[in-house]
This record gives structure tokens, C-alpha cells and sequence, in this order.
């Protein structure tokens, strides 16, 4: 066994998740260390991608959403069916969703990490833990081992730290699996998206001249890691050619598995991100979900390691998320039943589409898929306990600000929104997601 380190808070995975938590611990001068296996933040391929709307109002609360905004492209890309579905019209200063790649946001975020006071093991990962009454101790693969008030697992969806812990992992096992990759091709690959009676299929080529590819396999696939030959016949399948793939970047095989972790707590442990619930990709919001679990996460772990708060505010960690997560889970089954469009499916699909055209079932679906609509049970009291805070224009004494300008620090702010000296309207807000 190393030399034992100190840490106020272990993070296990260094992805957008596990970053995000680490920039919140650090703000709120929380000693937090990442461990992440891979050697740096440099990641082969665009990966997967895009935030949507209320990621993109909670990286504003900390003053970095212009970095992401200037390297990715707004749109309006959520979907039900075939159906877009217009937020233009949804009360925040970001109604739409934001495409760029998961390299991209990792570099941005290693990028702002840099100038925070958080320690990143690059290199190693968490093999094992064993907590005790006053905290864990956490074994790393190069024999080192750190002590740590609490332990988090942002370690993807086959954590070791939810195996570890002991933590059920319920939910549906996979029934279909997709094939994606960045290759080189010598054919002019089709525009557009094909769906048919297995899934969704399609070839875009990026800025580099490389061609990204998805592809539904024709049956579900192994484990093990695809080969260059399993993309081939994927497409030939579909398209009766593979349009002379070669030289892949990179190549990986995801699945419509769907899984939510029973606790994201056990005792000094904790989950967030991927390692806390996997779904199928439909509608891009894992991303979205690891980086709001993290900020909601990261307030209230400060508050307990600072001592303001008691160990119990934990618990409202699972209360708050754990149905967020559920309700995305079910959201994704049912945008991956739409891909499917064999002559029957198609008729659920026409169907849906015309809904989603209509006022109420597009703001319902829009606000699901942006996290604009999260509502917190914080028991009985005003319409707005338990939503989010808006990004308010306010007239001080001074000069007119936002609100989230006033968040930028991570810290519990006060507004007084009554007359000047006076205390009668005072309104407490965290800041929190």
C-alpha cells in the first residue's frame, strides 16, 4: 500500500459528470480530488453530444456557458417521432439545445478545472474502497491508496464503485443494439436518416472529411468490442453496401439497456452520472442528466464536509434526482419504440407526431427532454418551491445584473426583492439544480 493522501471528497471518473462535481466542491473551497484512468482529458473521436436547455442555464450560474456556446451550434433539436419541437417560445435566456461534442466539452471543462483548486490523478482508477465511521478509504490501481471524508462514483455505467458498494442496479436488459464510429469511406455516403422496421440508421460526414456513422444491428451484439468487419456487415445490411470503410478512429456498440441505480447512496458513498442510470441514447440527454446530478450534488456534499449542514441533507440528493432520472428512463423507451418503423410501428409513429404538433403535449415533452420543468417535492408552500430559479433581470443601487451573475461563486445568495431596507419580502435561493 502508497503513501495515504487526504482528501475532503474522492471523485471516481473524470467525464463530464465527474468534472462538473469537482468544479462545484471547488468553488465552495471543498478539498476534491478526481481519479480518472485515462492519461488526459484528450478524447479520440467526437463521442457522444449536446446539452440541453437547463445544462446549459446551470453552466451560465457558474459563468462558463458562453465557452461551450461558442464552440457548439444552437438549435431547436428535441424530437417526439418526426415531430421538432419548438422551445423558441419557453421562459429562459437559452430555449433551445446545444449541439457540440462530448471531446469538445471535455477540453472546455479540463480547461476550467485548471483554474480551480481540484487535484486530478490522471492514470489510475478506483479498484476498491472500505468506509468506516469517519470516512473511506479508497484503493487506486497503482497501489496508492487516498482517505476521504466521502467517495463518488462517477464512474460510468459499469461503476465499479455501485458494484462495490453493494448497490442493486434494476431495470430492463438490452433488446437492440447500435454500432457508431468515425471511419474513412471511398463511396459518398447518403444524406439524411433511415428508419426501418430494426431502427435508426445513418452516415454524416464531419468537418475533417471523416464519416460519422450509427447503425442498428440486426441482431443484438455481444459484449465484446465491435471490429471493423461487425460495422461492415451492419451496413451492408441495411444498404447493400458498406461504402468502403476504412481507418476508423474509433468504434463502439451501445445498447436500449435500462437501468437506475436503487440508491444513490450508501453510507459515504454516493453516485451520479451514467453510474447511477443508463438508458439508450434517444433524445441526448445523459449528458444533461450526469451535469444536473452533479450540481445538485455538489451544494449539498459541500455544505455537510463544511459542517453547516447536517449528514441528512444527503438524503434529499436520491429524493430530488432519483425521480428526474426515472422519468428520463421512461422517456428514452419510448423515443427508441418510435425509431422502430415497420408498417404497425409506423401508424404509433404518424400518431404521435400529429400530438406533438399540438400546444400542451409539445411544452410537456419539451420541458421533459430540456429539464425546464424539474419540479422538486419540497412539500407544501408556494407554486414555485422546488422549481428552478430563473435568470431574473435586477435594478440595483448600483447597476442592473442577472441573477445567475450572482451565482457565479457557487455560494447560498439572499435576494430581497421588497424595498430597500426593508424585510419583509426576502427570498432564499441556493442556486442549486
Amino acid at each position: 500500500m502508497g503513501v495515504l493522501t487526504e482528501h475532503a471528497v474522492v471523485i471516481a471518473g473524470g467525464g463530464p459528470a465527474g468534472m462538473m462535481l469537482a468544479a462545484e466542491l471547488a468553488l465552495a473551497k471543498v478539498d476534491v480530488a478526481v481519479v480518472e484512468r485515462r492519461p488526459n482529458h484528450v478524447l479520440v473521436g467526437s463521442r457522444a453530444g449536446g446539452f440541453h436547455s437547463r445544462t446549459i442555464e446551470v453552466l451560465d450560474q457558474r459563468g462558463v456557458a458562453d465557452r461551450f456556446l461558442a464552440e457548439g451550434q444552437v438549435a431547436q433539436a428535441a424530437m417526439l417521432a418526426t415531430t421538432v419541437l419548438d422551445m423558441s417560445d419557453f421562459p429562459t435566456r437559452h430555449p433551445y439545445s446545444l449541439g457540440i461534442w462530448q471531446n469538445q466539452i471535455e477540453r472546455i471543462m479540463a480547461a476550467w478545472i485548471a483554474e480551480l483548486p481540484a487535484r486530478i490523478y490522471y492514470g489510475r482508477e478506483v479498484t476498491g474502497f472500505a468506509q468506516d465511521d469517519t470516512g473511506v478509504d479508497v484503493e487506486l490501481s497503482d497501489g496508492q491508496s487516498l482517505r476521504a471524508q466521502y467517495l463518488v462514483g462517477c464512474d460510468g455505467g459499469r461503476s465499479v464503485i455501485r458494484k462495490a458498494a453493494g448497490i442493486e442496479f434494476p431495470g430492463l436488459d438490452p433488446t437492440r443494439s447500435n454500432l457508431i464510429a468515425e471511419v474513412e469511406t471511398t463511396e459518398e455516403p447518403p444524406r439524411g436518416t433511415r428508419h426501418d422496421a430494426i431502427g435508426v440508421h445513418g452516415l454524416h460526414t464531419m468537418e475533417d472529411g471523416t464519416v460519422r456513422v450509427i447503425v442498428t444491428e440486426q441482431q443484438l451484439g455481444p459484449s465484446s468490442e465491435p471490429t471493423l468487419r461487425d460495422l461492415s456487415e451492419a451496413l451492408i445490411a441495411v444498404y447493400g453496401t458498406d461504402f468502403g470503410i476504412h481507418n476508423p478512429t474509433w468504434i463502439s456498440r451501445f445498447t436500449d439497456m435500462t437501468r437506475q441505480a436503487a440508491t444513490y447512496r450508501a453510507g459515504r458513498v454516493l453516485l451520479a452520472g451514467d453510474s447511477a442510470h443508463v438508458h439508450y441514447p434517444a433524445g441526448g440527454q445523459g449528458l444533461s442528466l450526469g451535469v444536473q446530478d452533479a450540481v445538485n450534488l455538489g451544494w449539498k456534499l459541500a455544505q455537510v464536509v463544511n459542517g453547516t449542514s447536517p449528514e441528512s441533507l444527503l438524503d434529499t440528493y436520491q429524493g430530488e434526482r432519483h425521480p428526474v432520472a426515472a422519468r428520463a428512463l421512461q422517456h428514452t423507451m419510448a423515443q427508441a419504440a418510435l425509431q422502430r418503423r415497420d408498417e404497425r410501428n409506423q401508424a404509433l409513429v404518424d400518431l404521435v407526431s400529429e400530438l406533438a404538433i399540438m400546444d400542451e403535449p409539445r411544452k410537456q415533452v419539451a420541458g421533459t427532454i430540456s429539464g425546464l420543468d424539474i419540479h422538486y417535492d419540497l412539500g407544501e408552500g408556494h407554486p414555485l418551491l422546488g422549481r428552478r430559479m430563473p435568470d431574473l433581470d435586477l435594478v440595483t443601487a448600483d447597476s442592473p445584473l442577472r441573477v445567475f451573475e450572482l451565482l457565479h461563486g457557487a455560494r447560498p445568495v439572499l435576494l430581497n426583492l421588497g424595498e430597500p431596507g426593508g424585510s419583509t419580502s426576502l427570498h432564499g435561493l441556493t442556486g442549486s439544480s
